[in-house]
């Protein structure tokens, strides 16, 4: 689960890791009113999506007067943002927060991401830090310093002073890089994070570290414990169709093809996915029904696939373990029957009960094409699409 900005910097805060002053914005006058409210001569005009790079996409503006927070406040505020992680359709602005300017010395990057080759929490630190750290990431890579905490120790002071002397930290400094940093891995480790990322991370001229700018995804797995972050969640920001299919317990993931995919298993839903690609084609989603699906949960997954207008064709892919062949049919037909068919579906059984299947296929009133294996459905449904 992502988290904005602002939210993201209260739990820093919470945590003893210095931020600067703000307040979110959804209007232009409270944007106005949160600027006259901060006081000083210097603003931060932020647009609040879950995406990077807002910077250069024209999503962040400083103001020196309170005209120019209004002018740069009614560009930002309703703009379509188009970022690298946004993607071409680019997210919309919905709202902001306004800051209190900071006076900036070094601009440092630093993050805390979950390292699955190492089974360990690792630290990454740069002295690129800015907008243009997944530059450096990808043409300098030695430029990032990557530390890996032990789980059962945790972050230790020397691992946290190798760190701020990496960054080309000195004196007092250092022993504030190395509070900031145990803060920050407290706060990953206690509320279950995926990443954490403050990027910037600056020194001012006084020689403070600040945090300027601050990313926290969560563990979805995780926010049983944390109904506290599960109140951050803005809906707006996420796809309707994966929230919609969280509600019935599947795993759904929309992507760019044209290809829909419903497959039980995520081992069995990533192969389906790289056989349609194999064959020239992309997935226009990853969709795992499970392996305890029934009718239902397979009539909801169709409609959730159906609603997307990039689907030109349909490939259930199953294999009948735990779930039977014969409950899947049973819920392609009933899903059939409701919505309708209005693209080519396409049908691969396998397992339990699979004769019981393809005969409550065969025998239903829909055009529902058969296909023996992976490969035989991915090139049939394929060729479907493209007619």
């Amino acid at each position: 689960m992502n988290i904005h900005e602002y939210q993201a910097k209260q739990i820093l805060r919470d945590y003893g890791v210095t931020v600067p002053t703000g307040t979110p914005a959804f209007t232009v006058d409270e944007a106005v009113e949160a600027a006259r409210a901060l006081g000083g001569d210097l603003w931060v005009v932020k647009a609040q999506i879950h995406a990077g790079g807002r910077g250069k996409a024209g999503g962040v503006k400083l103001a020196r007067s309170l005209d120019e927070v209004r002018t740069h406040a009614e560009a930002i505020l309703g703009m379509t943002l188009i970022t690298p992680q946004t993607g071409v359709e680019g997210q919309l602005v919905r709202r902001l927060y306004i800051e209190s300017g900071a006076d900036i010395a070094r601009e440092l990057y630093l993050g805390i991401v979950v390292d699955r080759g190492s089974d360990a929490v690792v630290f990454m630190a740069s002295t690129e830090g800015g907008m243009d750290i997944e530059e450096v990431a990808e043409h300098s890579p030695e430029k990032i310093l990557h530390v890996a905490v032990d789980p059962l120790v945790g972050l230790t002071d020397f691992q946290g002073r190798d760190i701020a002397f990496a960054l080309g930290l000195e004196g007092r400094t250092v022993f504030q890089a190395v509070k900031l940093l145990k803060a920050l891995y407290q706060a990953f480790v206690e509320k279950d994070c995926s990443i954490a990322e403050i990027n910037p991370l600056i020194v001012t001229k006084s020689g403070d570290l600040v945090a300027l700018d601050a990313k926290i995804n969560f563990d979805d797995n995780a926010l049983f414990r944390h109904p506290d972050i599960e109140q951050l969640r803005d809906e707006a920001e996420e796809d309707a169709a994966e929230l919609l299919a969280k509600k019935f317990g599947l795993s759904y993931v929309s992507l760019n093809g044209n290809i829909g995919c419903m497959v039980n298993g995520a081992g069995l839903a990533m192969a389906t996915m790289d056989i349609i690609g194999h064959y020239g084609s992309e997935p226009a989603n990853f969709l795992d029904v499970g392996g305890g699906a029934d009718r239902q949960t397979v009539t909801e997954a169709f409609k959730i696939i159906t609603a997307d207008p990039k689907v030109k064709a349909i490939f259930i892919n199953i294999f009948g373990g735990i779930m039977k062949c014969d409950v899947i049919a049973e819920g392609v037909v009933a899903a059939v029957q409701e919505v309708g068919l209005s693209v080519p579906l396409v049908v691969r059984l396998e397992g339990t009960n699979v004769q019981q299947g393809k005969d409550i296929l065969a025998n239903s009133p829909f055009d529902i094409v058969a296909a023996d294996t992976m490969a035989d459905g991915a090139q049939k449904v394929i060729a479907l699409a493209g007619k």
